[in-house]
């Protein structure tokens, strides 16, 4: 059920952001470019406005700064550029270190009001690098692993809407976006294990 949230949504707004792809190519920018500008640019935002209290402004601007991984393949893609293996490595490093700004900048957020919520933000942080690192030493040992229960954009977007709707007043939502996110990074972590097990032991 989770993952079939970015199976709708990354589709559409694809189709919405094509035209405007087109026009970044049009005017000199490159995949690779867009992909550093938009990583900048989230990750300023929410170790600026988190930390300070502006969660739904901070949000939005977060938001879209992350369309920029949705801008930098479709242009890949119009362009007929294709993925190099340089521009695959620079997104999937990119992608760290923007997901972990955003509950680095929540987690500063919570620190600041003595939150409970911390312990479980880390272990939430934990898990979102675990979850592509059990990926990546996969991929290394010839072992496809891109299984789960939720991947990073269901897991981005579930965070974000917790922010935001806090932001606006609505206490529990951070609590359940947090745990979620805690349970469903240690879930997939632990079904990419399984698979990476299954798959050795097969061999």
């Amino acid at each position: 059920m989770v993952a079939m949230i970015s199976d709708i949504l990354k589709p559409a707004v694809t189709r919405v952001i094509t035209p405007s792809a087109k026009g970044l190519l049009k005017i000199g920018l490159t995949p690779n470019s867009v992909t550093v500008i938009g990583a900048a640019g989230l990750i300023f935002s929410a170790l600026f406005f988190y930390p300070s209290g502006h969660l739904v402004l901070g949000t939005l601007v977060v938001a879209f700064f992350a369309l920029g991984d949705l801008f930098d393949g479709t242009m890949a893609r119009i362009s007929n550029q294709g993925s190099s293996a340089w521009g695959a490595f620079l997104d999937s490093t990119i992608d760290r270190v923007t997901d972990s700004s955003v509950l680095i900048g929540l987690i500063l957020f919570l620190e600041g009001k003595n939150d409970p919520l911390v312990p479980v933000a880390v272990v939430a942080l934990v898990f979102g690098i675990l979850v592509p690192y059990i990926r990546a030493k996969a991929e290394s040992l010839n072992i496809a692993c891109s299984g789960g229960l939720a991947e990073r954009t269901e897991r981005l977007i579930i965070m974000l809407i917790a922010i935001f709707l806090h932001g606006l007043g609505l206490s529990y939502a951070l609590q359940i976006g947090i745990w979620t996110m805690a349970i469903l990074g240690a879930f997939t972590s632990f079904q990419r294990v399984l698979i990476v097990r299954r798959a050795v032991q097969s061999v």
